[in-house]
């Protein structure tokens, strides 16, 4: 077996060949002729010209909605697009012969490739190829662990970036103390060696692996592609869910994830009734340096809150930084927009949670004047939510009861903090 250093020393000398090919392709450009270290042919996607090949890459690479064009793949025969509802963050394309190339908005593309089956030749090079059957999966998204245990799929997952201690899924925290599911090391500190051992076929990561690019890359010098969840980027919070669609993909299970997702969806559309309350809250976290981290105005939790009957205190916000779905705010920007907002909901989905007022008064002196702590109407998040996308009704149910005064013994992720 090829240990780890002859691994990425085998790819190191791919990179410098790939280089070198650059370098002379751009000579030969200069010099008027067009030849090199392969094809001329730039793409396997479409045989016209660099110009317009490249703008078609552009355009598939960035799909905005279920009803983008399906990309040309020299080889394979499009038959159909995945349907979805509310997720605008991915597509699935289905090829004939059991192919699928799954394109995920403002990221990668990759070609999921049937058992027993190969990738078309003269592929484009930036397609990830993912090859079937996909059983020794690395998840560090934790997010997803709900996604794949309803579809019955927690038998492809053989490493976890969290300790069995830190799932709230049940399943999961089973098959860890069993051993079928092994701890990996989290996302910033993988084990390679266990990576290369267990026969790693897919890390699927959260986007938190963007702040350790030399991590990912290192990931994928061990020649184990990387498939980024950018779930959290979704605008409604069924969006989020409907991931559970891409995953269902890789491992074959559309229709399981088809019936459960109709299930949410109905338990959605029984929630809209809801009448506006016409009452604001606020949702948030303080950070280390004192920073309060809220959400976009776009992303899905001021979504649920408008959904229960409330609404979101922070009107028009955007990070105008990156595509986070937060935002940082001082606490003198935090307290002007959000003291006389009529509920607090503390994030503790990241932060500890909080037992007491006090506890929320010790990160600034400032949250006793604001109006929900005088009323007593703050709210903390339980440390589970952020793994529970399957069940995302529930929140929005506890914030429909927190609103209207209902019994917190039927909340799910909600409690209130007491004096």
């Amino acid at each position: 077996m090829k240990t780890y250093g002859d691994k990425v020393e085998k790819k190191m000398k791919q990179k410098r060949y790939r280089a070198l090919c650059v370098l002379l392709s751009t000579l030969l450009l200069a010099s008027g002729t067009l030849t090199g270290c392969g094809s001329g042919q730039a793409s396997g996607v479409s045989k016209e010209t660099q110009t317009e090949d490249s703008a078609k890459k552009s355009s598939s690479n960035k799909s905005t909605s279920n009803k983008e064009k399906a990309p040309e793949i020299e080889g394979l025969e499009y038959q159909k697009t995945m349907n979805l509802t509310y997720a605008t963050e991915f597509n699935v394309f289905y090829y004939k012969g059991g192919y699928k190339l799954l394109d995920v908005k403002d990221d990668r593309q990759y070609l999921i490739v049937p058992e027993g089956k190969k990738a078309p030749k003269g592929l484009d090079g930036d397609i990830i190829v993912l090859k079937q059957p996909l059983d020794h999966i690395y998840l560090a998204a934790t997010s997803a662990m709900a996604l794949f245990d309803s579809i019955d799929g927690l038998d492809h997952i053989r490493m976890s970036g969290a300790q069995a201690s830190d799932w709230y899924i049940e399943h999961a925290k089973e098959a860890m103390e069993a051993g079928d599911i092994l701890f990996a090391g989290k996302y910033s500190e993988p084990d390679y060696e266990m990576l290369i051992k267990e026969d790693c076929d897919l890390a699927i990561e959260s986007t938190m692996i963007l702040h350790t690019p030399k991590v990912q890359e290192m990931i994928e010098d061990l020649d184990i592609p990387v498939f980024i969840d950018r779930s959290s980027y979704e605008g409604h919070p069924l969006g989020r869910t409907e991931w559970i669609k891409a995953y269902a993909a890789m491992l074959n299970k559309e229709d399981a994830a088809d019936t459960f997702f109709e299930e949410q969806a109905e338990i959605i559309e029984e929630l809209k009734d809801f009448k506006n309350t016409g009452k604001t809250v606020a949702y948030f976290f303080v950070s280390t340096d004192g920073t309060v981290v809220v959400r976009s105005s776009k992303d899905y939790i001021p979504k649920m809150i408008e959904i229960a009957g409330g609404k979101y205190i922070f009107k028009d916000l955007k990070n105008t930084e990156s595509k986070s779905s937060s935002v940082n705010l001082s606490m003198e920007e935090f307290y002007s927009k959000a003291k006389d907002a009529d509920y607090l909901i503390y994030n503790a989905t990241i932060d500890n949670p909080i037992q007491s007022v006090q506890e929320l008064t010790a990160k600034n002196e400032l949250f006793a004047d604001f109006k929900a702590v005088k009323n007593g109407n703050v709210w903390c998040t339980g440390k589970s939510l952020y793994q529970a996308t399957d069940i995302v009704g529930n929140l929005i149910t506890d914030i429909h009861l927190m609103l209207t005064d209902g019994d917190p013994s039927e909340m799910t992720f909600l409690y209130q903090v007491t004096e």
